[in-house]
């Protein structure tokens, strides 16, 4: 009786091991939905040209596009909107310094250094310029 189970539970699990096998193509289906989209993959190891920071300070221009322009284009929460010489006259009144000292430690709803972290002191100086049209 034993060995009638035995023979029973053997053949079941082969029939069941027959039954979820896969076929080549079917397993390579498989493959080809769960694989992955796409990479990861940072410095040179891609065969990227590293990001190298330029040696050189940027533009007011480039400051201002890289950081400023989405507050300062439409005059958000008070900003003073580029080339509005009135606005940016009331913030000069104080003086340059004391616009750039602002501008780098925030003052009012602008975040320090407009949340332009990369940005030297004397480029958020050169896009406060560019900003005023001095």
């Amino acid at each position: 009786m034993k060995q009638l189970k035995a023979l029973i539970l053997a053949a079941a699990a082969l029939v069941a091991a027959q039954a979820m096998a896969l076929t080549d193509s079917e397993a390579d289906k498989i493959r080809e939905r769960i694989k992955p989209v796409g990479e990861v993959c940072v410095g040179a190891e891609c065969g990227a040209a590293p990001v190298v920071a330029s040696s050189e300070p940027r533009s007011g221009e480039e400051v201002y596009t890289a950081a400023c322009t989405a507050c300062h284009a439409v005059g958000v929460l008070g900003a003073p909107k580029t080339g509005d010489v009135a606005a940016w006259e009331e913030r000069l009144a104080k003086g340059m310094e004391q616009t750039w000292q602002n501008a780098i430690n925030g003052i009012n709803a602008m975040p320090a250094k407009g949340n332009c972290m990369d940005c030297s002191d004397d480029e958020i100086l050169a896009a406060i310029k560019y900003m005023a049209g001095k």
